[in-house]
């Protein structure tokens, strides 16, 4: 079983997660927007790469 896909899956969940973390109020909100692109670059970049194992993986058999 190729355990690296779970890693990629908790990636993409934590790239939810820093999209949806509050930090207005806080001495961190300045890093808001930082935190937000982040996280979108987390879940583009790990989802791409399960796609494209996936689609090695279907030709490869």
């Amino acid at each position: 079983m190729n355990y690296s896909i779970f890693l990629f899956l908790a990636a993409i969940l934590s790239g939810f997660a820093l999209i949806q973390v509050p930090l207005a109020g806080t001495f961190l909100a300045s890093l808001a927007p930082f935190t937000t692109v982040v996280g979108l670059l987390t879940i583009l970049i790990f989802s791409l790469v399960i796609i494209y194992k996936g689609f090695r993986h279907l030709f490869n058999k």
